[in-house]
């Protein structure tokens, strides 16, 4: 091949390089944003669940101040029952608050990339048991890219375990529920569990028309 076209090739094939060189940086510039964003979203959680821990805690110790006072002056035990009433109330809300908090704070850390990963997933998928027979389900799903376009799907949950022995499996009563993700979304809601039936897993599949665009499942 003659020099003057050999160099020509080799001019082609450095602007290549070059080329997909700039897009591999503008595509990690990209990634750091969202990976970004979700930290500072992640830093104010701890910082209201370190707040309310707090504020649990002293609390809770007007509440046993009370409680002492109530046992130790008869003449004050009806006023500071109500009292004491009003304190543990207060108690029982900020238990359930920072339990939302905490919930929050496990799915924003799941919600930080792992990696330079494109497209929708599925990253946090959980469930646990109240009251006997309610299971208590949350999803997380993501989108790695934030310049893309809005993302809709359907969103279809499968219960599986046993009962009296044999296999058993179900889905959510009103059908697969519909989400739209920009960036990210969850989706929450509570299963009421037959009885007799002892779920061992969890099954969340995210369905864009007849395309399975993302799935994952869990043991309980």
């Amino acid at each position: 091949m003659p020099w003057p076209l050999r160099w020509v090739v080799l001019a082609l094939l450095l602007g290549f390089c070059a080329a997909i060189a700039l897009w591999a940086f503008d595509f990690g510039k990209e990634i750091a944003g969202l990976d970004h964003g979700a930290r500072e979203e992640l830093q104010r959680v701890r910082t209201e669940l370190d707040s309310l821990r707090a504020e649990l805690v002293k609390v809770r110790d007007e509440r046993d101040q009370a409680q002492s006072i109530a046992n130790t002056a008869g003449t004050l035990v009806t006023t500071e029952r109500a009292a004491q009433e009003k304190l543990a109330e207060q108690v029982k809300q900020l238990e359930a608050e920072s339990r939302a908090l905490h919930d929050d704070l496990g799915f924003f850390e799941k919600l930080i990339p792992a990696g330079a990963t494109d497209g929708v997933a599925i990253r946090g998928l959980q469930a646990e048991v109240q009251n006997g027979n309610a299971l208590r389900w949350q999803v997380l799903v993501i989108q790695a890219n934030r310049n893309a376009s809005e993302f809709d799907a359907l969103m279809e949950l499968t219960f599986t375990g046993t009962i009296n022995g044999r296999s058993w499996s179900a889905t959510l009563p009103g059908g697969a529920q519909r989400v739209t993700v920009k960036q990210y979304g969850r989706l929450e809601g509570v299963f009421e569990v037959p009885a007799q039936v002892q779920v061992k897993g969890m099954t969340a599949r995210l369905l864009q028309g007849t395309t399975l665009r993302a799935t994952q499942t869990v043991k309980l």
